[in-house]
């Protein structure tokens, strides 16, 4: 069977996705054996083939923002493993210098913007960051992502009505694994194809297999050149699927041990890695280095977490943005 990409596009697929999945399992369980990390926590696993197709379809200049399930796409866009795991572990030397842990994740220098713990609170922004870019006069697009809860929340309607009519260059891209924080679309919404919702604003719309990275490349690449030609958004709906729960105290009794092992059958890594070995891009040594360097860097980002430092306490209120000629403010 023909494939439609590169051998050099299938092996970073998968290295990537490799990086996610095992930066994600090593996380968790520093977080459940070892008691290193707390608060909230969010994977990413099941999910890797969005990352993936979106990073392969954009420049590095373009926007990324998230809501609270973020590690995989701040890893995606460049971030290290060892400032992310730093990150969760509340040290100085994380992504955010210890002050955001999971859920706000946060580089401009990897062009990645959250990370953000208000269900929805994204959207708004994402699509004022597009409106900034385009005020400035840059052709980047901003991918502005959210889960399936977060489609019924108000923002997302007065985001959409405002992004078409001013033609803003962003991707809004519902993540949509099924069950929000615990509730399936069927018993939440009458519009069960959230592509659909687009439909209202005029606003192109589409479904996307989101187990495979060539069909997340193929639809964020069309809708990323209509951006950028100033045709407007897209909603792009990303059919995916988490295989833990919604965070790390989950234990998802919502769905069925049977429906999980369904689609661990269309394991985005798996599906990557059937490719690379039929068309013979890579010997199985050569997985197996990728494997192994991907699991050092992991085992790294460790070491490099539980060495560094505790933020010091000056940090508390460094970075927190003051007005001072804001009027309701009293000393």
């Amino acid at each position: 069977m023909p494939v439609k990409f590169t051998k050099e596009t299938y092996l970073y697929w998968y290295e990537l996705m490799q990086l996610i999945r095992q930066f994600e399992l090593k996380a968790e369980e520093m977080y459940k054996m070892a008691g290193k990390i707390r608060g909230f926590f969010h994977a990413y696993v099941g999910q890797e083939a969005i990352a993936a197709g979106c990073m392969t379809a954009t420049r590095q200049e373009d926007i990324f923002i998230t809501a609270y399930r973020d590690h995989g796409l701040a890893l995606a866009k460049g971030a290290s493993a060892n400032a992310c795991m730093a990150e969760l572990y509340g040290k100085a030397t994380g992504l955010a210098k210890g002050k955001g842990g999971s859920m706000h994740f946060f580089s401009k220098e990897h062009f990645f913007y959250g990370g953000h713990g208000i269900v929805g609170g994204q959207i708004g922004v994402g699509a004022g960051i597009a409106f900034a870019e385009a005020y400035k006069g840059t052709d980047n697009v901003v991918l502005c992502f959210f889960g399936d809860g977060a489609a019924r929340q108000g923002v997302l309607h007065e985001t959409f009505n405002l992004a078409m009519l001013w033609k803003i260059p962003v991707v809004f891209i519902c993540e949509n694994n099924n069950y929000a924080m615990g509730t399936s679309i069927e018993r939440t919404s009458n519009v069960v194809d959230i592509y659909k919702l687009a439909d209202a604003y005029e606003m192109p719309g589409d479904k996307v297999d989101g187990m495979s990275a060539e069909a997340v490349h193929e639809a964020i690449a069309r809708a990323v050149k209509r951006a950028r030609e100033k045709g407007g958004p897209t909603l792009l709906e990303m059919k995916t699927y988490r295989y833990k729960g919604h965070s790390i105290s989950d234990p998802g009794k919502y769905r069925t041990k049977e429906e999980l092992e369904d689609y661990k059958g269309k394991d985005p890594i798996l599906l990557v890695l059937k490719t690379i070995k039929d068309n013979k891009f890579a010997s199985d040594e050569e997985i197996k280095a990728i494997d192994e360097r991907i699991n050092g860097i992991v085992e790294e980002s460790v070491k490099f977490a539980e060495e560094s430092p505790w933020p010091e306490d000056s940090e508390v209120l460094r970075d927190v943005y003051t007005d001072k000629n804001y009027p309701f403010i009293i000393d």
